[in-house]
């Protein structure tokens, strides 16, 4: 099978890498970068227009930054919709509005395209080694489709509904990522204020029923070492939190602690760069 990805960052080109290794031939369009520096093997070829992966590809994978983006790439001018066949699947493993995933959908419907959202974790590392975590929106028969393209990505993966509900529970998911960030810095400063070393407070949470994959994850592999260099940026959070902000006011609901989590997010904007490494949130927490 021939597989195209839209989007050669580091998350699409650690797909692109991975799907090259279990053996499948890989066209792919990045026109933001030059992805002729990619050395991702004989079987990659870049190419410079939609339609050069529509011809020959069974199915399209997204990676690319935003909802508006992913709209373009799928009904702008030039858009996959225009020019892709019957039987086509689309796979979108950007993190995107359920709306617009729900929107598009239909519209692929009508030309005989289907649409899976397919958002994942597990950062550029996960995506180089087909280790990602993913969760999928979309009908049990195109899932299933794709599901060889799927196994070869990913080491875990949960179907939570119709197309739209993998890019909800990606934008659940992320926002209890940034609050469970803020929690946890609170609770090693509190650990502190008792003379407490951060290693020891992060290591008796992660004995108990407190831990997190913050705690266990994120504290030991990148804050705790002082690398903050997970490949996730803090410009990519704050878009994923505002996209929660977004489907809370959407559902009308009233929750406090997001609401936090969401003004704290927005208020380390005037502190912390768009480009530093996202756990450095924490750093408007812990003092030196």
């Amino acid at each position: 099978m021939n597989v195209g990805i839209i989007g050669l960052g580091a998350m699409g080109s650690g797909m692109a890498r991975t799907l090259v290794a279990a053996g499948y031939t890989v066209f792919g369009l990045d026109p933001a970068i030059d992805a002729t520096v990619l050395e991702l093997g004989d079987n990659f070829t870049v190419c410079s227009a939609p339609t050069q992966l529509t011809a020959r590809c069974e199915t399209i994978i997204l990676s690319l930054p935003n909802a508006a983006i992913v709209e373009d790439v799928v009904a702008g001018n030039q858009g996959l919709i225009l020019s892709g066949r019957e039987g086509l699947v689309l796979i979108d493993t950007s993190t995107s509005h359920p709306d617009t995933s729900k929107a598009l959908a239909a519209r692929l419907s009508e030309r005989g395209i289907a649409f899976v959202d397919a958002p994942v974790s597990g950062g550029p590392a996960a995506a180089n080694t087909g280790a990602m975590g993913m969760v999928l929106g979309g009908k049990e028969e195109d899932i299933a489709r794709v599901a060889p393209v799927l196994d070869a990505m990913t080491r875990i993966r949960t179907h939570v509904g119709p197309v739209g509900a993998g890019h909800a529970v990606k934008i659940i998911n992320n926002a209890l990522c940034a609050a469970n960030l803020l929690l946890g810095a609170e609770a090693v400063r509190l650990g502190q204020a008792y003379g407490i070393e951060a290693g020891d407070v992060i290591t008796g949470v992660n004995s108990g029923s407190g831990r997190s994959g913050v705690t266990e994850v994120n504290f030991p592999r990148w804050i705790l070492s002082d690398d903050f260099d997970s490949g996730f940026t803090m410009k990519l959070m704050r878009k994923d939190v505002r996209l929660a902000r977004d489907l809370i006011g959407e559902a009308g609901l009233d929750l406090a602690m997001m609401a936090s989590t969401i003004a704290q997010w927005a208020q380390s904007e005037d502190t912390v760069a768009d480009e530093s490494d996202f756990n450095c949130i924490v750093k408007t927490v812990l003092k030196d």
